[in-house]
């Protein structure tokens, strides 16, 4: 019997060409050295973003708005980590942890956009224009998130 005909056996039956636990075990690998890149990624990023807090001047109102933006990513990166972890450790992927960093990036961007617009002096040019279009758009993306995440848990709720 040549390759093509026990392949194709092999592929009929339950057995598999590829061995299914080395792959698990390689993939588990792959997750535990993602989620302690992740880690290592927040916490430099949690460093350089008091250490330019610290710095920024004015710390009212640039440095205040620029360490929230600061802090929002930080915590976007953590929440990514979380996900692979809980990844990890159940081996799904939970459509909630996504929807939640959705939110978070969205609302990140329209307190970034609605700090410079107050900080801006000329209120009646393009790029302010362009930046309310901005926060409308992101107010948009953040109430069907979060309609998509209500959706999510009562469709999860209804299964038990």
């Amino acid at each position: 019997m040549n390759l093509y005909k026990k392949a194709k056996a092999a592929l009929r039956g339950n057995d598999s060409l590829i061995p299914t636990n080395f792959i698990d075990k390689l993939e588990d690998i792959v997750h535990g050295f993602l989620g302690i890149l992740l880690f290592v990624i927040a916490s430099l990023a949690a460093f350089f973003s008091l250490k330019r807090l610290i710095e920024t001047e004015p710390f009212f109102p640039t440095g205040m708005i620029q360490g929230v933006n600061d802090i929002l990513l930080v915590v976007i990166i953590l929440e990514i980590m979380r996900t692979v972890v809980v990844r990890f450790t159940d081996g799904i992927f939970q459509l909630d942890s996504f929807l939640i960093i959705g939110v978070i990036a969205a609302v990140r961007h329209i307190l970034t956009v609605g700090a410079a617009l107050t900080m801006e002096k000329d209120k009646l040019g393009e790029s302010f224009n362009r930046s309310l279009y901005e926060m409308g758009v992101n107010t948009g993306i953040v109430l069907a998130l979060v309609f998509a995440l209500f959706l999510s848990r009562s469709a999860r709720k209804n299964k038990k």
